[in-house]
């Protein structure tokens, strides 16, 4: 089980890195299993849609058990599908890197994580950082 003070320090490590790599200004979303937030923060100057993208990216890793980068190669390689999947899980997905599943050290899916807010890649970065901070695995896909 991911505990309330896991997520937040995954939170304030992901935020951290994305200031001291000096990205841009990030959201990020920590879910529980259940697709539940268990944490969430947006910094300072963030545009609004921080959190719904970031939550998005969140979801998509959780529904489809893996991260978004791998996400993102099915919605190219399977538009039709992937566009129908979208329309059924409400709240979306969001299918670029920076969803990413946190695994304890056995690989059982814990939550996942999502971060908007710079490139996708950066947004991943920051992601796994967060995670490894707290003693977990992330798998960005």
């Amino acid at each position: 089980m991911l505990t309330l003070a896991q997520a937040q320090t995954i939170i304030a490590k992901t935020l951290e890195h994305g200031v001291l790599a000096k990205f841009k200004t990030l959201g990020v979303v920590v879910l529980d299993t259940r697709a539940t937030v268990k944490a969430a923060a947006i910094g300072d100057g963030s545009s609004l849609a921080r959190f719904d993208i970031a939550r998005a990216k969140a979801k998509g890793a959780l529904a489809f058990n893996m991260g978004t980068r791998a996400l993102e190669k099915i919605a190219k390689d399977r538009p039709h599908f992937f566009s129908g999947a979208v329309a059924a899980i409400e709240g979306g997905i969001v299918p670029v890197p920076g969803g990413v599943l946190i695994k304890d050290k056995d690989g059982h899916i814990l939550g996942s994580v999502g971060v908007s807010g710079d490139t996708s890649d950066n947004d991943e970065l920051a992601a796994l950082a967060g995670i490894a901070a707290a003693g977990f695995v992330g798998d960005g896909g």
